[in-house]
């Protein structure tokens, strides 16, 4: 319960958020009731032994010791304190509140307290009470800023303007002018309609902070928000008359342009700024994010927005921002083709670009292009060695290439990243691609240790469990294993036609022919590409279930889907089944 409390007393601290100055305390201080020396020993005692309760969760016992505390000394603002944690925890708010206002009436210099109780007005709706008690926290603790804060946010919902200008002022004293505090006081004015006083506080800062370039375009943005453009005109022309340079003056000049209506020279501004040097990438990306989505969130001509990344590029080829920014630009608009020299150009500046490689990936992947696969992700691994997407895929393209060697290598270095945050599936598909590599070089011992690694990773790794079962059937081995995890696969996937021929195989190699019958009747049925293995397969079970005309008709079909059984043959010209 201990915890519980605590997280009481947490909720009430974090709902106490703003505030300004009215006069009259709300809770009166208390006289204080003096103990006689060994009435004080006893109490102390009681309080400590209450806490050592509740740190050991025995609530019930430090409740009642707190009680007796208060018998003790009924003002004792610690042990009032304590109760009202408990009443609020048990959701009796009246008995908590009450507690709380006489741990305050007791001892008013304790923040906390204050605190507390000003949180659970405010969390009762009581805010005529919270701001009493905010205003008097104010007074009586000069150095906190949280209740100004408080209350200017108590004042703001109250929607009591002159009050909330009344505590930015203090909080200004306080804390110094600044940009955060005039803006709220702009805003503010311009709330109860009196645009001079709003434009005098802007102007205020540029005053207090003259040689702040920020605050002066600051000031000339607001007029152009607000419709006074000559005004902005010369505040811009006296910024930039001293920074020429001024990333943002110059943004805002051509903010100007474009609300007068001057065109050409919106352009030419544009150009100014992007196409400049000495003007950082981190400011152009922004310029640029909001040409995209301009005011209201209506996008600008695509072809404007292309032509002016192109001349970009250009000039800066040692940046990554703007090529970044180009390329998702380029595939939010389903410019893939266009796209790709450009991310290839962020990978050549800044070969880490993992995310601009995962795009190329992305590409050729759909495009099933392994070469490029290859070509992209071999310098992804050694610039990037603890990405594991990038061995993932350069696997796979390998063993598209018909290069086993190449799968291996990359998959044993890829496990040399893993750590303990990997994915334990990721881990498992790697194992699964090498035991499908040592199968395919006939090394059966390796391909099952690596299977076995892939499913210790991930029991339920399908394809692992699939391969791993139906090698183990052609060598007719461990059938019983084999019957066990090809059945998982066929209970995860019952339509999926590999598996269930996998299933009916091994059932074929143990004997149970009615059964794999059934199996491979539902692999044929669910076979969209027609396997000349699955119908050989179909073709021998049926065999072995006495119907010879049937196998007959498969094997033929087999034989004209192209499987390359080298028995296949001789099955239809002896009409008997013969064991590869």
């Amino acid at each position: 319960m201990r915890h519980y409390l605590g997280l009481v007393c947490a909720v009430l601290l974090l709902t106490t958020s703003c505030a300004t100055r009215r006069q009259g305390a709300l809770v009166h201080r208390q006289p204080v009731q003096t103990l006689s020396v060994s009435e004080q020993r006893k109490y102390d005692y009681f309080f400590l032994e209450a806490m050592r309760m509740k740190h050991k969760r025995a609530y019930d016992t430090a409740f009642s010791l707190l009680q007796h505390c208060l018998e003790i000394h009924p003002g004792a603002s610690s042990a009032l304190y304590e109760m009202a944690q408990y009443y609020l925890f048990l959701r009796q708010v009246p008995q908590g509140q009450a507690s709380l206002e006489k741990a305050v009436a007791a001892d008013p210099d304790n923040y906390w307290y204050s605190q507390g109780l000003a949180a659970l007005y405010r969390q009762q709706d009581e805010t005529e009470k919270a701001i009493r008690l905010y205003e008097a926290m104010v007074v009586r603790f000069p150095d906190r800023r949280d209740p100004l804060l408080n209350l200017l946010d108590l004042y703001n919902r109250q929607e009591s303007y002159t009050q909330v200008i009344a505590t930015l002022n203090r909080l200004e004293k306080k804390m110094g002018k600044n940009e955060q505090l005039t803006m709220e006081k702009f805003r503010i004015y311009l709330q109860m309609k009196n645009d001079k006083k709003a434009f005098q506080e802007i102007e205020s800062l540029v005053r207090e902070y003259p040689m702040d370039m920020h605050y002066q375009v600051m000031l000339g943005d607001v007029y152009l928000e607000h419709g006074k453009t000559q005004e902005a005109y010369e505040v811009y022309q006296k910024v930039l008359s001293v920074e020429p340079d001024h990333a943002m003056a110059l943004f805002s000049m051509a903010s100007y342009y474009e609300q007068v209506g001057q065109t050409d020279l919106y352009k030419q501004q544009l150009d100014t700024l992007l196409l400049n040097k000495k003007v950082d990438s981190d400011t152009k990306v922004n310029v640029m994010r909001q040409l995209i989505v301009g005011n209201g969130g209506e996008e600008k001509d695509s072809l404007e927005i292309i032509n002016l990344f192109e001349r970009m590029m250009k000039l800066d080829t040692e940046d990554a921002q703007i090529p970044m920014l180009y390329a998702q630009y380029l595939l939010s608009k389903n410019m893939e083709a266009a796209s790709i020299p450009v991310l290839e150009q962020i990978v050549q500046i800044d070969p880490t670009n993992k995310a601009a490689r995962l795009m190329l990936v992305s590409s050729a992947v759909k495009k099933e292009d392994y070469k490029q696969i290859i070509k992209v992700c071999e310098p992804g691994i050694e610039a990037s060695p603890e990405a594991l997407e990038f061995y993932y895929y350069l696997a796979i393209a390998y063993n598209q290439a018909e290069q086993p060697d190449s799968v291996l290598r990359v998959c044993n270095k890829a496990l040399t990243q893993v750590d303990g945050l990997t994915k334990k599936e990721i881990v498992s598909d790697f194992y699964s691609m090498m035991g499908d590599v040592y199968h395919t070089k006939k090394q059966m011992p390796e391909a099952y240790a690596a299977y076995d690694s892939a499913l210790v990773y991930n029991p339920a790794n399908i394809g692992a469990l699939n391969n791993y079962a139906y090698y183990l059937s052609v060598e007719r081995r461990d059938l019983d294993k084999a019957e066990e995890m090809s059945y998982k696969t066929v209970k995860a996937e019952p339509k999926n036609a590999t598996y269930l021929d996998t299933y009916a195989w091994i059932l074929f190699e143990k004997g149970n022919y009615a059964e794999a019958r059934i199996y491979i009747d539902e692999a044929v049925k669910n076979d969209a590409t027609k396997s000349g293995v699955i119908i050989e397969h179909c073709g021998d079970i049926y065999f072995m279930v006495g119907d010879v005309d049937s196998a007959l008709k498969y094997w033929k079909q087999a034989l004209e889907a192209g499987s390359d059984s080298k028995m296949l043959k001789r099955k239809i010209e002896t009409k008997k089944y013969i064991a590869e």
